[in-house]
């Protein structure tokens, strides 16, 4: 089986377990030889996660509850009136429809996750992803100056690698992934036994994710951008420390 649009087809299958034994064999061989193609089921696994985490949800405020309920017993009044002329009932229709519409136009909102809440679910995703396969580091290295030539022709940009061992955070190594629709250098430090990834990728113009915060399942993710690039930190590291590690990173 090889990389196409069958193959797209076939994953989104394969994660809802809608293939037949043979077929889910057939992709399980190919993605254990596919790093594209295991990094895109990935990224659906982390959307799909991303979706149902409960703080996504809107809780409708008591206030629109009250005025739903008001419309309601205004337009029931209006329809007891007899003789009823046509309009009236269109007119009571017509509200009650836009009601529904505002309700539902609320609700819908309050559900949407943010583009910048899918980036930092898919980054965790990405981070766990290389803990859980052993597969910390593609270049297992301290030294910058083999880490960061290692990147060349494997990604279309040139990563900035530093080393911060002098400030407490030793550089182990890096190694290629995939965030936010496109390959990704990740560089990895480590803090008093705790991994670090540093997600580096060209910023996407006028649409990419900017700057931000956010504490994920018990990971900590710092976004931030410089110079048309995007740089994630993310790891188990208390909030502090990492802040810190990315003040090191922007100095």
């Amino acid at each position: 089986m090889s990389c196409g649009e069958q193959t797209e087809i076939l994953l989104h299958a394969y994660l809802d377990g809608e293939l037949d034994a043979a077929r889910s064999l057939e992709i399980e061989r190919h993605l254990s030889g596919c790093a594209r193609c295991t990094a895109e089921l990935e990224s659906h696994r982390a959307l799909r996660s991303a979706l149902a985490d409960d703080s996504l949800y809107f809780e409708a405020p008591d206030h629109l509850e009250k005025r739903v309920r008001a419309e309601l017993r205004k337009a029931a009044r209006a329809s007891r009136g007899v003789p009823f002329p046509a309009w009236r009932g269109l007119a009571a229709a017509a509200s009650l429809a836009a009601m529904a519409v505002l309700v539902w136009a609320l609700v819908a909102m309050g559900r949407t996750p943010s583009r910048e809440a899918l980036l930092d679910q898919e980054l965790v995703s990405a981070h766990v992803r290389s803990l859980m396969a052993d597969h910390l580091t593609d270049v297992p290295s301290s030294d910058q100056h083999t880490v960061k030539p290692w990147f060349n022709g494997k990604v279309d940009f040139s990563p900035e690698v530093r080393d911060l061992s002098g400030d407490g955070y030793p550089l182990v190594g890096g190694r290629l992934d995939y965030v936010d629709g496109r390959g990704a250098a990740a560089l990895v430090y480590e803090r008093r036994k705790h991994a670090i990834n540093v997600f580096v990728w060209p910023a996407q113009d006028g649409s990419g994710a900017g700057q931000g915060e956010a504490a994920i399942r018990g990971y900590n993710v710092i976004r931030w951008r410089r110079a048309g690039t995007t740089y994630a930190a993310v790891s188990d590291l208390n909030m502090a420390e990492l802040r810190e590690l990315v003040r090191d990173l922007q100095r």
